[in-house]
């Protein structure tokens, strides 16, 4: 079956809800190796995934990431570095949800100009040529 670009935007914005999104990140960050981890940490400015205090195996996790963390909102001095650095998780969802806004704008305009094509397409299909013969059919 075809999808039509507003009923795939739809599905699209609707399947990529914060959780799933959230859960692609945990189950992904586990396998990334310590240089990637720390990379992500220093380019994007945060420290850590997400911070899972009800759960301790991730709450031990988030801690040993946020002490190895070479992110410059860590570094800087001043008050506890926790209430100024954003968990990577917390940047990243963020940054999905911007891309997702965008891709949901792009499919709606070029599901109302597939409107506009089967409109103009059914309007305009069956009118003759004005400058054939007019004793022919169509």
């Amino acid at each position: 079956m075809v999808c039509g670009g507003f009923a795939c935007s739809r599905n699209a914005l609707c399947a990529l809800n914060v959780v799933y999104v959230e859960g692609l990140f945990s189950s992904a960050w586990p396998i990334l190796s310590n240089e990637t981890k720390t990379e992500l940490e220093r380019r994007l400015d945060c420290c850590g995934l997400l911070n899972r205090s009800a759960d301790p195996p991730a709450a031990r996790a988030f801690q040993a990431d946020f002490h190895g963390c070479p992110a410059k909102c860590k570094t800087l001095l001043g008050t506890d570095p926790r209430a100024r650095c954003l968990t990577c998780g917390e940047k990243m969802l963020q940054h999905s949800d911007e891309a997702l806004k965008i891709l949901g704008g792009v499919g709606l305009f070029f599901s109302f100009t597939e409107i506009l094509g089967v409109w103009l397409a059914m309007r305009y299909r069956n009118q003759k040529d004005p400058r054939a013969n007019p004793s022919a059919f169509l």
